[in-house]
């Protein structure tokens, strides 16, 4: 018998209550999807990144619409009985009520969970003025009130070289009032400002690792206070990095010992299983 959307949420919720912080991976489709439920996670997260790369577009507000970061989340969610979190970047629009009918597509799709960052897109402003984004923020929470949603905000600053910790911590504690479950600030990559970040907050806080910065280590983010870490877009890119050194050695070298490492086509074939992949018994 498979698991409501609700229990779903439930889970997901609880892991938010938990001790120690736990890692939410990002596949990029649904076959990625069902690796990684059997590597052993506890949850997943869509990245747009990943998505954009497989489907050979860049990575852009404007490279994916609302319908196509739906469709794949779609997918992902019904390839796993595990709780799926998508990243719906700006909420596919400026108004606040575009955010709103996002979530709710969000949920009609699936997810149990999802986050509106406040980046514009745009180079001359790339950070949506704090008011404005409060009010996108209280709209998408609005709209999954009583619903199994988990909404994460997400601060922008240090992707668009807004280094200004002050600023971003202001701004996720205006965002937890205004109703955000969890709390974000992609680009941080110092383990004293990702503590001063966490102690500031009164939210679960979601750290992203494997992008760019020093290597920190699950143990010492929990430490420091974080609950969920996520890899973004970096499971992707460590794909297309084997694929290009295997191409690289067979081009440049004219041999074939990638793979040696590669996962074997039974391994594959028996994680792809609907029964191992979907929906628990």
């Amino acid at each position: 018998m498979s698991e409501t959307q609700q229990e779903k949420y439930d889970r997901f919720a609880a892991l938010h209550r938990g001790e120690g912080a736990f890692i939410v991976p990002n596949p990029w489709d649904a076959g990625t999807a069902r690796v990684l439920t059997q590597m052993g996670f506890q949850a997943l997260a869509t990245t747009s990144a990943g998505y954009a790369f497989s489907v050979g577009k860049r990575d852009s507000f404007a490279g994916l619409s609302r319908q196509e970061i739906l469709d794949n989340a779609r997918e992902i969610a019904a390839a796993t009985h595990l709780p799926v979190t998508a990243d719906l970047e700006d909420g596919f629009g400026i108004m606040p009520e575009t955010c709103a009918e996002t979530v709710i597509l969000a949920i009609a799709a699936g997810l149990v969970g999802g986050s509106i960052e406040d980046a514009t897109g745009h180079a001359d402003a790339p950070i949506y003025e704090q008011a404005l984004a409060v009010d996108r923020i209280m709209a998408a929470a609005e709209a999954k009130r009583d619903k199994p949603f988990l909404l994460t905000a997400r601060a922008e600053n240090y992707l668009w070289d807004r280094h200004d910790l002050d600023d971003t911590i202001r701004r996720l504690q205006a965002y937890s009032a205004a109703g955000a479950d969890v709390l974000y600030a992609p680009g941080l990559t110092d383990l004293n400002d990702i503590r001063t970040l966490c102690a500031e907050l009164d939210r679960p806080v979601n750290v992203v690792m494997g992008l760019v910065g020093p290597s920190i280590s699950v143990a010492n983010l929990a430490e420091a206070g974080v609950k969920r870490i996520s890899v973004g877009g970096s499971f992707a890119r460590a794909a297309y990095g084997a694929l290009m050194r295997a191409a690289e050695e067979v081009l440049e070298q004219g041999f074939f010992n990638y793979a040696r490492e590669a996962v074997r086509d039974g391994a594959l074939s028996d994680m792809m299983s609907d029964s191992k992949a979907t929906n628990r018994t």
